[in-house]
């Protein structure tokens, strides 16, 4: 059947026109809601419950620092016992005693002081300072947690959507090939064959325009429930993939200094609580000596038997001597095993997060050639496409090499948007592995 090659040429300026205009206006979603990265951070933040659950830790640690900061001070006790006979406890003794003894009663007061205690008050405040100081990391550990996940579920989410304006774009594109072979086909111009590749092509993508904007409502139903937001099918990413915005990684390699890594902080307390631990387990068996007054009264009721408040200074002294030799001997082997596992597994944790930081390095340095292959691959398949258009309006081709070189411009923009996406959550990831995430 013979084609008309001026009516081609007309048709696939239109296309072109077409295409360039939807890729780059395609709004696809309402722009009456949005929101920025920064905003979902806020909100992220202010609902996450596990930093709320982080200043729960810290002011529990506060209150640690606090008990142990007690132990500086005397520990004061009162006692106080009071006994009533069914018969006397001791019968009258005349003159001695002219009425039994039926009741008793002793009251006293205590204050002890520790004057040395083998150093284990003065350590186990150090390990609450440093419980508390960990309590610290680890809420910020939490926090900046949950701003990698927020920026990373707030990309996933702009992929989504330059992914839709793709389809909807080449949607536009199949919808003016379509209505344009009905014309021909009512023309007797072309075959029904080349209207039903068209219409093929087209099932396919609609049915990929089904499954994006399912995953999109998935994804921002996740989103919502994460920044504790209400759920809005209208709520779009404020943002967009541009490729002039990327941060090139650092040519001179990763940062491996680890002094802002929460890991290697948390690792490093851990290290130091041992050894502290080991110093109070050998305040156990060290000798402890304490002073301070005591007073007490005693008497009956009823017999005018009795005594006044005697204060009485005193001090005491504590040697354990035989744990030395005994079962304290093989605590603090084991204390010494504990703390030497702890210091072989922090030089194993070291190396672990400078090879996983060396990795997420590289891992942005692969986004951003990835980045530059999908450009490179984008402008030779829009290439292809325009010779694509030409030939097919010419004459020279078949509708099925037109279909094949728009499904291949297709998949290049795809690729290119998934590209830049990518490169966007390895860079979140690299801030967060080196302790700068923002």
């Amino acid at each position: 059947m013979q084609r008309r090659p001026y009516i081609k040429k007309e048709i696939m300026k239109r296309l072109v026109i077409v295409l360039f205009t939807a890729l780059a206006a395609a709004p696809t979603y309402s722009q009456q809601k949005t929101i920025s990265l920064s905003e979902s951070k806020k909100a992220a933040l202010a609902y996450s419950k596990a930093i709320k659950n982080g200043a729960l830790g810290i002011e529990s640690a506060q209150a640690d620092v606090l008990a142990a900061k007690s132990a500086y001070y005397p520990s004061v006790q009162v006692v106080g016992v009071g006994a009533q006979g069914f018969k006397d406890f001791i019968s009258p003794i005349p003159p001695l005693l002219t009425q039994g003894i039926d009741n008793f009663y002793f009251t006293g007061a205590q204050a002890m002081e520790p004057v040395y205690a083998g150093g284990k008050v003065r350590t186990s405040n150090e390990l609450a300072a440093l419980q508390l100081e960990a309590s610290r990391v680890r809420a910020q550990q939490s926090t900046d947690s949950v701003l990698l996940l927020t920026e990373q579920k707030y990309w996933n989410l702009i992929n989504l959507q330059e992914q839709y304006k793709v389809i909807i774009a080449n949607e536009h594109l199949l919808d003016t090939v379509l209505k344009q072979q009905n014309d021909l086909l009512a023309s007797g111009l072309i075959a029904r064959n080349d209207q039903l590749k068209v219409k093929v092509q087209r099932s396919k993508l609609l049915l990929n325009k089904s499954k994006l904007e399912n995953g999109r409502k998935l994804a921002l139903l996740d989103f919502c429930f994460y920044t504790g937001m209400p759920y809005d099918s209208l709520l779009i990413m404020e943002d967009t993939l541009n490729a002039s915005q990327l941060m090139l990684p650092d040519p001179a390699g990763p940062d491996l200094t680890l002094s802002a890594n929460t890991n290697y902080s948390l690792m490093k307390m851990q290290v130091s609580g041992e050894k502290l631990q080991t110093k109070l387990t050998k305040g156990d068996y060290m000798p402890t000596v304490s002073v301070g007054v005591n007073a007490a009264v005693a008497g009956s009721v009823g017999n005018g038997i009795g005594s006044k408040f005697m204060p009485l200074a005193l001090g005491t002294v504590s040697v354990p001597i035989s744990d030395w030799w005994g079962k304290g001997k093989q605590k603090l082997k084991q204390r010494a095993l504990s703390e030497q596992a702890v210091v072989n597994r922090f030089e194993d944790v070291e190396n672990q997060l400078k090879v996983g930081i060396t990795k997420s390095w590289y891992d942005v340095s692969d986004a951003t050639k990835q980045i530059a292959f999908a450009i490179e691959n984008l402008a030779q398949a829009t290439e292809n496409l325009k010779v694509s258009q030409d030939n097919y309006a010419s004459g020279l081709s078949s509708i099925t090499e037109l279909m094949d070189a728009q499904a291949l411009y297709q998949e290049a923009s795809s690729e290119l948007v998934t590209a830049l996406a990518g490169y966007r959550n390895k860079a979140a990831a690299y801030q967060f592995m080196i302790g700068k995430a923002q």
